[in-house]
């Protein structure tokens, strides 16, 4: 079978069962705080395992897009080394929500592997919790009995808390868990060790393939466990370890998941790929190259940009990884890892689109990313050779500094050591990763009590759409500490303030008790986690039970929807002025200024700029009426050729706004304008690139636009009375450049004349001591050009040069240090380090070449004592 057929196999057997067969959601995480990615196959259901949305559908199947390399995941610097980590990988799932339990569970998983699948039943072993004594939990005696039916009982092995507890995290819901392991190994090496002994004991060969979760508790802040109200099921089976077992192979990587990446590569490589276990540094780089392209094309896909920080600086390190090892071991000195993402695209056609949709995108914006890395590289190379050429050993900081700034991992720094027959401090280079890791999650680390719960209640009803205030009830609270700073998070039963999300920030406002000691809070954020929405505030009400008015800063929201629906406007100006590739990349909405990223390879120029602006300023005068749909089937939506944006995750329904069917119309759950009039005028105030193929538009509209063209006004009838009220700005602005220019020109042929004349005043100075010719002298020069310019001209007419230069601009003392190569090559004489010296005496310091240096200070009187010091040293 192939890896489509086998996909195929599983969707096609759950829904034979009455599952509905669901799509990925994006591999980049947006409304939950605690993930960067998708890293299980149970995150886009976490919120109905948290009892914070309803249950549409209570059986699902789907494969999930998860990517794992950060946190508690961390898998990274395992993938390519064995056959069977990844960082993107499929999980293949089913879930019960509140429906079936553990004998269907176990019952179907056993079907699928063994009947429909075929499996042979003597490779498999199922592991069942054992129970933990601390924690108060028993075996679970009821998974073990069902698999009784199915299995020997000399194949169900008791596995402990750290193998057979699921847990999402440090609290929420939770249960034991039930795995199914396949012993891949061949018959003989079989019948000398029985496979039982080496299930989850890291035998590359006998592998855990499905994982069966049974929800049945919810982990509180202090440790203890509860019992849910409803008990799910949460299944997780990956894809690619499948694949292999049903294909026969000994590793994930020789599978047809995998050799169509590997293939190309060695065939571009001329370097050949041993299949199975081989752990040659050429196989290994083919391994890391095929998997990682995978990671990094669908994280951009789905809309996570390379960058500098969180999850883009997660991809960054992944796509430079994969280029390291290209570069060291199989020769790829040019950019080619960007060429992977057709293959990938053509794999994954038909199953996840999205990659095919923007394929051109997404090798535009590797490839910008590999050739700015292999200049990082070769720098990198530069720093080591030459920190080689001057150490016995490569220091553990040293070795940091590489893996961090420059992206060397340390086996790469290891094997260039090796080669020039040196160490390096491992233990050094630990520590300094170690501390950095503690550095990176101080920083991050939020701390959340559990939950308050003041009303019982599941409604979090949004009823910002129609009005700025409600009545509301508190349902429950919590505290939140991130970054030494405690707030609390406040959940209302209906609330008036938008939450946080596709790129709108959230509302702020009040919430005023309506008891009779009236009191308010200020509401300072609206957050979503997962489908709640969160109210902070630095204070809890007096009496949190009390019934409230809940009320939105109006002045603020109203700012925010002219900038929102004005993007709207500017995304469909934009493709109809650049082109309809024109795909949006990211956006920020909020009171003062809209950001707005999109696709484009190249700079927006002024004439497409007044023309963009031109378009939505007209759509604003013709007071387009808003058209708002609420609950509008996806695919319907798609159909009628709404915009939509990649990596965002929507569900069965969406809401649809238009502006003019003929002009825009965009699936949205922000606010806008009743009619885009309100929003008043529009301006861009700049363009320019934020990432590889990533434009950025920064506008603002209505009262700060207003403003924005007042002090512009402003500004230019300055300008015209500086002028004295020309007739043409430009062409006096031109003029004046032109006179200043020709000034300038004068200025400079004036001091290097005077320069030439000092030149020949200054020679005749020299005293020749010891065979050096020294000049110490202070000149009277207008800058730091003119100072250099002499002291090369003096080098050029005075053998064995030692030169030193104090001048006095604006008050700010200066130190200029000549010295001939030859006086530099036979004496040892070094003018960085010379400054530096002579740089105390005028409370300052610089440095530079052997041969020239320069250094500036704060105490201009300090300039005689230098230069005496200076004729000391030769001296």
């Amino acid at each position: 079978m192939t890896t489509k057929e086998i996909r195929k196999a599983f969707l096609d057997f759950f829904a034979s069962k009455q599952h509905q067969i669901v799509p990925s959601a994006p591999i980049v995480v947006k409304n939950d705080p605690t993930l960067m990615f998708t890293n299980a196959g149970m995150n886009p259901f976490k919120e109905i395992f948290l009892g914070e949305a309803p249950i549409k559908y209570p059986r699902v199947a789907d494969t999930q897009r998860c990517l794992r390399v950060s946190g508690k995941h961390n898998d990274l610097e395992e993938v390519g080394i064995d056959t069977y980590h990844h960082t993107m990988f499929e999980m293949l799932g089913n879930w019960s929500f509140g429906d079936y339990f553990k004998e269907e569970a176990i019952e179907w998983s056993w079907e699928l592997l063994t009947s429909v699948l075929g499996i042979p039943k003597d490779r498999l072993y199922v592991t069942v919790f054992e129970g933990d004594e601390k924690e108060g939990l028993p075996k679970d005696q009821e998974a073990y009995d069902f698999w009784k039916k199915w299995i020997a009982e000399d194949r169900i092995l008791l596995g402990n808390k750290k193998d057979n507890f699921w847990e999402m995290g440090d609290t929420g819901p939770c249960g034991p868990c039930s795995e199914i392991h396949v012993d891949c190994r061949t018959d003989e090496e079989r019948a000398r060790v029985d496979g039982k002994a080496l299930v989850n004991n890291d035998d590359p060969q006998v592998i855990e393939i499905w994982n069966n979760v049974f929800m049945q508790f919810n982990r509180l802040k202090n440790g203890s466990l509860q019992p849910l109200p409803a008990q799910h099921v949460d299944t997780g089976m990956g894809l690619e370890r499948l694949v292999r077992v049903l294909q026969g192979k000994s590793s994930n990587y020789d599978t047809d998941t995998f050799q169509p990446l590997i293939q190309f590569i060695s065939q571009q490589s001329g370097i050949a790929y041993n299949m199975g276990e081989s752990d040659g540094k050429t196989d290994i780089a083919m391994r890391v190259m095929a998997d990682h392209i995978r990671a990094i094309a669908f994280a951009i896909a789905d809309g996570q940009l390379p960058s500098n920080v969180k999850a883009g600086y997660v991809i960054r390190r992944i796509l430079r990884r994969a280029v390291r090892y290209s570069y060291t071991f199989l020769g790829f000195k040019e950019p080619f890892f960007n060429k992977l993402v057709p293959i990938l695209a053509d794999q994954f056609d038909g199953v996840f689109p999205e990659l095919k949709a923007q394929q051109d995108f997404v090798q535009k914006v590797i490839l910008e990313e590999e050739v700015s890395f292999l200049r990082t590289l070769a720098t990198g190379i530069q720093r080591f050779e030459k920190y080689a050429a001057e150490n016995t050993s490569i220091a553990g900081g040293f070795a940091f500094e590489l893996y961090d700034t420059f992206g060397f991992p340390i086996d790469l720094t290891d094997l260039m050591a090796r080669e020039k027959g040196i160490s390096v401090d491992m233990e050094g280079f630990n520590k300094a990763l170690e501390e950095q890791k503690t550095r990176s999650r101080a920083a991050t680390a939020i701390d959340t009590t559990d939950w308050v719960i003041v009303n019982e209640g599941e409604e979090n009803e949004f009823v910002g759409y129609d009005s700025l205030e409600s009545e509301s009830k508190i349902l429950k609270y919590r505290k939140i500490t991130a970054k030494g700073k405690e707030q609390y998070q406040i959940v209302l039963d209906k609330t008036p303030f938008y939450a946080e999300s596709g790129g709108q920030v959230g509302d702020t406002g009040t919430l005023t008790s309506n008891s009779v000691n009236s009191s308010t809070i200020q509401i300072t954020d609206t957050k979503k986690e997962n489908a709640l929405i969160v109210h902070f505030t630095d204070e809890l009400p007096e009496d949190p039970s009390a019934a409230f008015i809940a009320r939105v800063d109006e002045a603020k929201r109203l700012s925010t929807e002219n900038n929102h629906s004005a993007t709207h406007l500017l995304q469909a100006a934009l493709r109809q002025v650049l082109g309809t590739h024109v795909q949006q990349k990211g956006s920020l909405v909020h009171a003062d200024y809209l950001r707005f990223d999109f696709s484009h390879f190249a700079k927006v120029t002024d004439e497409e700029i007044a023309q963009i602006e031109s378009i939505v300023n007209n759509r604003i005068r013709e007071n387009i009426a808003k058209q708002e749909e609420r609950t509008v089937p996806y695919q319907d939506a798609i159909n009628r050729g709404v915009t939509a944006l990649f990596g965002e995750k929507y569900g069965e329904y969406v809401r649809v706004i238009t502006f003019n069917p003929e002009y825009s119309m965009e699936l949205c759950g922000g606010t806008h304008v009743s009619s885009t009039g309100q929003i008043g005028f529009f301006k861009i105030i700049s363009e320019g690139a934020v990432a590889a193929g990533v434009r950025r538009i920064e506008a603002i509209t209505g009262k700060a636009a207003e403003s924005y063209i007042t002090e512009q006004n402003k500004l230019v009838n300055e300008i015209k009375a500086l002028l004295k009220n020309p007739k043409d700005i430009a062409k006096s602005i031109e003029s004046l450049l032109e006179e200043n220019a020709k000034l300038k020109k004068e200025i400079e042929k004036s001091i290097l004349e005077k320069a030439g004349n000092l030149k020949h005043d200054l020679a005749a100075k020299a005293q020749n001591i010891n065979g050096v010719n020294l000049i110490a002298e202070r000149v009277d020069l207008p800058n730091a050009d003119a100072v250099k310019n002499l002291a090369y001209h003096l080098k050029d007419i005075v053998e064995n040069l030692f030169l030193v230069l104090a001048t006095e601009n604006d008050g700010k003392p200066g130190i200029t240090v000549m010295i001939s190569e030859k006086l530099v090559e036979e004496k040892g004489l070094h003018a960085g380090n010379i400054v530096r010296e002579l740089a105390k005496e005028i409370k300052g310091g610089g440095g530079g070449q052997p041969f020239f240096a320069t250094a500036g200070g704060k105490d201009a009187a300090g300039l005689g004592a230098a230069l005496e010091k200076a004729k000391g040293l030769i001296k």
